[in-house]
């Protein structure tokens, strides 16, 4: 066995793991038990791929242990969320609700899909617009998810992070609909930060606060759409901003970055700026490829080329959307955009059309077809 060729490979696969996701503890932890299953394995002659047996091995155990942690955080949430046993008069268990929708014999796209519909109060054509599929296929996922546990106790709760998922996309439904379905996903989400100190559910309570914020100015009469950079930010709610930044100071603090932190940093970096010149777009991007690495979603991906656009210009952020799957939504909305700022007017005014037509929702179809004809506007001799 060759213990020094394990001690120069421990640093560089602790830094795929980092990479990946892990964090350093987690990631050093990992390795040393891949350490010692090599010691146990590898006998006199080490793989011929030496580092990558040992990143495949410490994966494998660095998820084991999440998957494991993520389990006990999870009974220890149930625990403290469910309501206390007896006749209690007046008593909300709307969150105890979430829980039990999550069910642990679902998947946990089931299990979003299932609570979105059930105790959401999402349709259908909601839920598959929010997970990007047709709403065929959505309402088979539902189907299958309610006759999987039709008969079944509902007496084990999900996992934690399924109902983060769920109340972040009822929140988002909310937010760019029904102001009340929005202000519900907060105060459940400020039930579940009182419960438990998750730096996750605090980023997600930030996220919401900080976007909750800037609500009042992102319409204007009938419903007009009013992109970010048009805001009057006078309008901005500046307590709830102040809330949210103290909230993901506190949670960014505790070192143990998320996806939803992750967003909520973005969140605050528009918050702070004066204008959309003034923002720190460098930042945004660096918590975006935060957020890619967390994530690998291709809407991330796409935001992000945005971001490129705004700190390194408008051929920057063309290069990367290159990266892009185009059939995203919103796709041709930010090809356009882009386009636009590099001086191709005639094929941007074409997109904006092209992205109207499958635009998600009324006000957003209004608002790029008013930019088509601002555009032809300009061409017009």
């Amino acid at each position: 066995m060759n213990e020094s060729l394990l001690r120069e490979l421990v640093p560089a696969v602790i830094g795929v793991l980092v990479r990946r996701g892990a964090d350093f503890a987690s990631a050093e932890d990992a390795v040393q038990e891949a350490l010692i299953r090599a010691l146990e394995s590898w006998a006199d002659e080490p793989p011929r791929d030496a580092k990558g047996w040992l990143v495949a091995v410490a994966w494998r155990k660095f998820l084991d242990a999440a998957r494991a942690e993520n389990s006990r955080r999870g009974r220890e949430l149930a625990v403290e969320v469910e309501p206390p046993s007896g006749p209690v008069a007046g008593v909300d268990d709307s969150l105890w609700l979430y829980f039990l929708c999550a069910h642990p014999s679902l998947s946990p796209s089931s299990a979003v899909a299932l609570t979105l519909r059930a105790v959401g109060g999402l349709t259908t054509r909601q839920i598959a617009t929010a997970y990007l599929v047709p709403e065929s296929t959505m309402a088979q996922r539902i189907s299958r998810a309610k006759r999987r546990i039709a008969g079944l106790p509902l007496d084990r709760p999900g996992d934690p992070a399924t109902v983060l998922r769920v109340l972040y996309l009822v929140f988002n439904e909310g937010y760019s609909g029904d102001i009340d379905l929005a202000a519900e996903a907060i105060r459940l989400t400020r039930q579940l930060a009182a419960a438990t100190d998750e730096p996750e559910v605090a980023g997600l309570l930030a996220l919401m606060l900080l976007h909750h914020a800037r609500r009042a100015s992102r319409t204007g009469p009938g419903g007009r759409l009013i992109p970010l950079a048009e805001q009057d930010r006078s309008r901005w709610d500046t307590r709830l901003i102040a809330e949210g930044v103290m909230i993901l100071q506190a949670a960014l603090a505790r070192d143990r970055l998320g996806e939803y932190q992750a967003q909520a940093a973005i969140a605050a970096l528009h918050a702070d700026a004066p204008s959309t010149a003034e923002t720190d777009w460098v930042q945004i991007v660096e918590w975006y490829d935060e957020l890619l690495q967390l994530t690998g979603s291709p809407v991330v991906r796409l935001n992000r080329a945005v971001a490129v656009g705004e700190a390194d210009g408008p051929q920057a952020g063309l290069a990367e959307l290159r990266e892009v799957d185009p059939g995203i939504p919103r796709y041709d909305a930010v090809h356009a955009y882009l386009l636009e700022r590099a001086g191709d007017l005639a094929r941007a005014a074409e997109l904006y059309v092209a992205a109207a037509d499958t635009a998600p929702s009324v006000a957003e179809r209004a608002h790029l077809t008013r930019e088509a004809a601002r555009v032809r506007e300009i061409l017009r001799p």
